[in-house]
Parts: structure tokens; C-alpha cells; sequence
């Protein structure tokens, strides 16, 4: 029989405020979507998420504070992300726009670009995105403030 330790992790943005937030939003049930570079999968050799899959959230400490189940998962063109999902991703976004202004900061930022291995990397209307959907299966501990256990 398998435990929570033995489950892959699912880590957002990267430690600090940005993933603090997304980790928070986990918690509280505001964030149930997420989006990631196709490309980042491919430079990993890692395949897409399974539907059924669970995960152990990391907060930026590095703890795992939640699990979580995949229960959709899309790969599309970044054109292609509709509202529902930007919304779902429980960082206020209120227009595709918006969210995609805010995702392009991040996939556009030093950090990003590095990790990628790609000092000029941009996004266009036709680079492939990964999108997500989860539910919180169950919280882990308190992780930094971010929610409290059950």
C-alpha cells in the first residue's frame, strides 16, 4: 500500500512569494487549474499528467503541505486557454487577458528563461501549454501560514 511520501510532487512557480500564494490558493479551494510549458515536459522527458494521478504540493520550504488529484488534463495552443480555466487558476484573473499577461511575466522572467536553458525564450499564440485541473484531496500540515490542517 502506498503513503503520501511515496507520491510523486507537484511544485508551482518557483519558492517564494509567487508560489506561497498558488500553494494558499491550493489550500483554501481557490485554485483548482494550473498551466505549464508542453516544453518543459519535453526538456524534463517527463510525460503529461494522468487523470487519477495524485501528488504531494511542496511549499517553498520544501514541505509537503497538501495532495492533490488530476482530474482534467488538456495540452492546446496558448490561444486556445478559455476563461473557465484562467479563472481556476485562483489568482483573480477576470480576462484571458489578464491571466495570459501574467503568465507570459513569468514564463518571460530570468528564472524561467534559465530553467528553460533558453536565454531568449518567448511564448506565442501557437506555443503549446499544458492545462491542469486538480482538486485538493487532502492537507498535510500547515505549511508556512499558508492554510491549517483538518
Amino acid at each position: 500500500m502506498s503513503t503520501d511520501e511515496d507520491l510523486p510532487h507537484a511544485e508551482f512557480a518557483f519558492p517564494g512569494p509567487l508560489r506561497d500564494a498558488l500553494v494558499g490558493a491550493i489550500l483554501d479551494g481557490r485554485k483548482t487549474s494550473t498551466t505549464s510549458l508542453a516544453v518543459e515536459y519535453a526538456r524534463a522527458d517527463e510525460p503529461l499528467p494522468i487523470v487519477g494521478a495524485r501528488q504531494q504540493v511542496l511549499d517553498s520550504a520544501g514541505r509537503a503541505v497538501a495532495v492533490i488529484e488530476t482530474t482534467g488534463v488538456r495540452r492546446v495552443s496558448l490561444a486556445e486557454v478559455d476563461l473557465d480555466h484562467a479563472r481556476d487558476e485562483g489568482e483573480g484573473y477576470e480576462t484571458v487577458a489578464e491571466w495570459r499577461a501574467g503568465h507570459e511575466n513569468f514564463w518571460h522572467s530570468d528564472q524561467m528563461r534559465a530553467a528553460l536553458g533558453e536565454p531568449g525564450f518567448t511564448v506565442r499564440d501557437d506555443t503549446l501549454v499544458v492545462l491542469e485541473r486538480f482538486r485538493l484531496v487532502r492537507r498535510l500540515q500547515d505549511g508556512s501560514g499558508l492554510g491549517s490542517a483538518p
